[in-house]
């Protein structure tokens, strides 16, 4: 007899570390300070979508303000893309100024790496501070094709429910009509991702012990938690 072949097994999704984040900040650091270029970070240049965020502590500790968030929803080689979106979404995201040098002691940096994209069976269909969202809708008064998206964990940090969530992006694709009037008709893509997180205080204090490589360092004190262009925050 012949067996019936196993279901294909679809691999798990790339997790985002400490090596990502190093990365990013390198890239930043080398074109704010100058300097000779910084030895790769050695990680698994896999094909991945992905975000890098940028945010600012304020000088009295108040808070936290995002200076930049920008990234790609198609999978692109990690080692480039993370390169690239962290000077794309530290220079050039349009909502913000440029970060300049004297911004870096107040910086954090968030990468997303995205994964388990599917489609929902509608507006609905997701879980807050689990999805993602993607938005695709025709433009009832133009015609033109709108679309936007939210990182999963935009939703929970504002503190909006589902309904709120859609409406927001409906208005961030550009549709300034009612959002009853469109929420219908939406195609919504959901999916997930894994963030890591760090400071440039964490960052400044990376030891090239343990052979030298950057990717190796750690922050002292610290454990390791488990080109088309997009912005994913409000």
């Amino acid at each position: 007899m012949t067996g019936t072949p196993a279901p294909a097994v679809e691999p798990p999704p790339l997790c985002a570390g400490i090596v990502h984040a190093v990365a990013a900040f390198d890239a930043l650091t080398s074109h704010l300070l100058g300097g000779p270029a910084t030895q790769p970070p050695e990680f698994e240049d896999v094909s991945c979508p992905l975000f890098v965020s940028w945010h600012k502590r304020s000088r009295l500790g108040e808070g936290v303000r995002l200076r930049g968030c920008i990234g790609t929803l198609e999978a692109r080689p990690l080692r480039n893309a993370l390169h690239d979106y962290a000077l794309t979404s530290a220079l050039r995201d349009r909502r913000f100024p440029p970060i300049e040098a004297r911004e870096l002691p107040h910086l954090r940096c968030t990468v997303s790496l995205l994964s388990c994209f599917e489609a929902a069976a509608g507006w609905e269909d997701w879980e807050i501070g689990k999805h993602g969202l993607i938005i695709e809708f025709a433009d009832p008064h133009t015609g033109s094709r709108r679309t936007a998206t939210f990182l999963p964990e935009v939703a929970a940090h504002e503190g909006w429910d589902k309904q709120q969530t859609i409406d927001h992006l409906i208005r961030k694709a550009g549709y300034n009509g009612a959002a009853v009037a469109v929420r219908s008709t939406l195609k919504v893509t959901r999916y997930q991702s894994t963030t890591y997180s760090l400071w440039y205080e964490d960052y400044s204090k990376l030891s090239p012990e343990g052979g030298g490589a950057q990717a190796q360092r750690r922050p002292r004190g610290s454990r390791q938690s488990p080109l088309v262009t997009v912005s994913a925050a409000q």
